[in-house]
């Protein structure tokens, strides 16, 4: 699982569907009798009984002005309402699992009540309306899935964090909207909004509480050493051991917006990578990455967030190269824990595309995949199945041979596309933690 690090706690831690391609399906159905037809309708379209049920769909007034099917997770009952005035908890469908929201009755049309909608017939959609363009706006930020859960585990995980507790979190100039549930504290049940301190990120539940603690905490910067610095970008390396309550601190605001199993509480085992932006105030975070100290796999990545203010500028594909800038300063090769889920594959996919067709476009003579695993420090397998996927590989004689055409070589690059921030390596400033004293 590229996941939140592991530990203990006792809390554990898309696509599109509509109502009009479901009625497609419906509509395509064999003609039935007119008796069966409108018990059909009645059992389908029922009149509307507030409270609304959980587990009803009906269609809802959007952030765009328009209406978009829902289907209700939750209800609760507003303080000062009546029997029936309750707010619901919604998923939109069409859209990934982080947009839920709560809504008022008014949001909704009461006319699109829909009930026993086939989940089948919904999942099909589903998977049919995904566009790749849709998967490629996620996969700087989520590069990990639920593929290790089996059908129970999945459906225990959707049931413990199908509310978001947060709604919002201030952290230094930004206030973002959170996407998923994250297991705070119980003293943080009540709260809606926390304020995090952007350079210890302790956080707290009044703004108040907040500003007397700015004025009191000295940190401008990570708690750890500064091992990058170029221009105004800098990564810190963070010791969970060292800095306990930072590494939980930065699980519990990751977990706001990665949708995982699980979050982790033992941080002792890991080092958390911190990108920031530095100005005359300080060094601010942008995203982070996290690995194990030691691993048996290999695994050069567990973790890796771009906190939403600073998504679509290449700092995701920043943070996969400087994983690996960090495993060739160790002279091993690296490749992300295991199960990624597509979206994980695609972001790395294109990385791997983008270091191995450029060292193939520059390269005279033959090269093996070893040689090119050891160039890149991307492990033989990755590099493989890479080459595989672009259809680059035969075999011949008992051994893989890779073909390089020029024109082959250029229409994949363009596909992969470009490949974020550059890391100027000599500002690189690090010994592998095994060395370190």
């Amino acid at each position: 699982m590229v996941g939140i690090e592991n530990g203990k706690n006792p809390a554990a831690a898309n696509g599109h569907a509509g109502t009009n391609a479901v009625s497609d399906e419906v509509a395509a159905a064999p003609p039935r009798s007119e008796s069966n037809g409108a018990h059909d309708v009645s059992r389908k379209r029922r009149s509307t009984i507030l409270p609304l049920e959980v587990g009803t769909r009906v269609n809802c007034r959007w952030r765009d002005g328009n209406y978009h099917p829902v289907k209700v997770i939750e209800r609760r009952k507003l303080p000062a309402g009546g029997a029936n005035d309750y707010e619901y908890y919604v998923h939109y469908t069409e859209f990934n699992r982080r947009l839920d929201e709560w809504v008022n009755l008014e949001h909704l049309d009461l006319s699109s009540v829909e009930a026993d909608v086939d989940e089948k017939i919904e999942d099909k959609v589903t998977s049919l309306k995904m566009t790749r363009h849709q998967k490629r706006k996620i996969d700087e930020t989520h590069v990990e899935g639920h593929e290790e859960l089996d059908a129970a585990s999945l459906r225990e995980h959707e049931e413990f964090t199908k509310v978001k507790n947060i709604a919002t979190i201030e952290l230094g100039k930004y206030e973002i909207e959170t996407w998923y549930f994250s297991p705070f504290p119980p003293e943080y049940n009540d709260c809606t909004k926390l304020f995090f301190c952007e350079f210890c990120l302790n956080f707290m539940k009044r703004k108040e509480q907040l500003q007397r603690h700015m004025r009191k905490c000295d940190l401008k910067h990570p708690p750890g050493d500064e091992i990058y610095r170029n221009g105004s970008l800098s990564m810190f390396e963070v010791d969970g051991k060292k800095n306990k309550v930072y590494g939980q601190n930065l699980c519990y605001l990751a977990k706001l917006f990665l949708d995982h199993k699980t979050l982790y509480y033992d941080v002792d085992l890991f080092l958390f990578y911190v990108l920031c932006e530095c100005d005359d105030r300080g060094c601010h975070m942008v995203g982070y990455f996290s690995k194990e100290k030691h691993s048996e796999e290999s695994y050069n990545l567990a973790c890796i967030l771009t906190l939403p203010p600073y998504q679509r500028k290449g700092y995701g594909k920043f943070l996969i190269a400087f994983s690996y800038e960090l495993s060739k300063k160790e002279g091993k090769v690296g490749t992300p824990e295991r199960p990624l889920s597509d979206l994980g594959l695609l972001s790395y996919r294109g990385y791997w595309t983008r270091v191995l067709l450029d060292i193939l476009k520059k390269h005279k003579g033959n090269i093996s995949i070893k040689e090119l695993s050891d160039m890149t420090a991307i492990k033989a397998e990755d590099v493989l199945s890479t080459l595989q996927s672009l259809e680059l590989i035969q075999y011949r004689k008992g051994q893989h041979v890779i073909c390089a055409d020029p024109k082959v070589l250029d229409r994949h690059l363009k596909a992969a596309g470009c490949g974020g921030l550059d890391i100027d390596v000599s500002k690189l400033i690090w010994t592998p933690y095994k060395e370190q004293s």
